[in-house]
């Protein structure tokens, strides 16, 4: 029974507690809602936060709260900042790094999302991946296209990331990556080809959640993801009551899958992380 690391992303950059009342925005809400989770099995907690209106922000100050919380109520519970871009300043997306998480998300190319353009220049990229060196950060590179594998290559070859990152490949958001399960196969066949020591999972966006996750723990992956930032329903009919819940939900999927949810430690050890 391999453990299968379950990460929770608890709010994200767009939902609001308008669609779910469950979204946790405050810092102190974001810190009760991963606690919940962390009980219900997550051992990763993905972080944005947000400013008091809801929308995304880059506070540090906000970060370092979430990040305290978190270590006195989740002990080893792996934390990921979020350098994404939805909402914030370019320049501020790193600004948060200093704070040594033990992993920061890390997109390699830009795409199309609903409305915006998702930018990513080999620049901003390229900075934000020296960040993560310089604090001692792993990276989770956020696979939104084919080619941002080949970003994430270029980066090992430039000495800016080991050559084992945690790869993750997020399906289903409109005008970019399709929830397609032959789409997984291709994008995994690339990845062992050009970073075979990579670890891996994959997230369904909305609707797609369970299938995604149902797809990656088919393909052996070291992980799924899960949470309010993604997926905000049970189903058609119900709102999920919270993280936990979700967090829930994916530990069920594990074990019809044979296997068992990872411990704080052995997340920690499969990640490549310090216990």
């Amino acid at each position: 029974m391999n453990p299968v690391v379950v990460a929770v992303a608890i709010t994200g950059s767009v939902p609001r507690k308008k669609d779910n009342p469950a979204v946790p925005i405050l810092p102190s809400e974001q810190i009760e809602s991963t606690q919940k989770a962390f009980e219900a099995g997550a051992t990763l907690a993905h972080i944005h936060v947000r400013n008091d209106d809801e929308t995304p922000s880059s506070d540090p100050a906000r970060f370092a709260q979430v990040q305290e919380g978190i270590k006195k109520h989740c002990p080893g519970m792996i934390v990921q900042f979020s350098t994404g871009g939805r909402g914030r300043d370019p320049s501020a997306r790193g600004s948060s790094l200093y704070l040594k998480p033990d992993m920061a998300s890390l997109s390699t190319g830009s795409v199309n999302f609903p409305t915006i353009v998702y930018e990513n220049g080999a620049a901003l990229v390229e900075t934000l991946a020296t960040g993560m060196k310089t604090n001692g950060i792993r990276p989770e590179i956020e696979i939104f296209d084919l080619s941002h594998l080949h970003g994430a290559r270029r980066l090992i070859e430039a000495g800016l990331m080991d050559s084992r990152p945690h790869v993750q490949f997020v399906m289903g958001v409109k005008n970019a990556m399709p929830a397609d399960e032959h789409v997984l196969d291709i994008l995994l066949g690339e990845l062992k080809r050009l970073i075979p020591k990579a670890t891996w999972t994959a997230a369904g966006i909305g609707r797609h959640q369970a299938e995604v996750m149902g797809w990656a723990l088919a393909r052996g992956a070291d992980a799924v993801r899960t949470g309010l930032e993604d997926n905000i329903r049970i189903d058609k009919t119900r709102l999920a009551a919270s993280n936990a819940e979700l967090v829930t939900i994916a530990g069920e999927a594990v074990a019809r899958h044979g296997r068992r949810v990872a411990t704080a430690a052995e997340a920690r050890s499969l990640l490549g992380l310090a216990g």
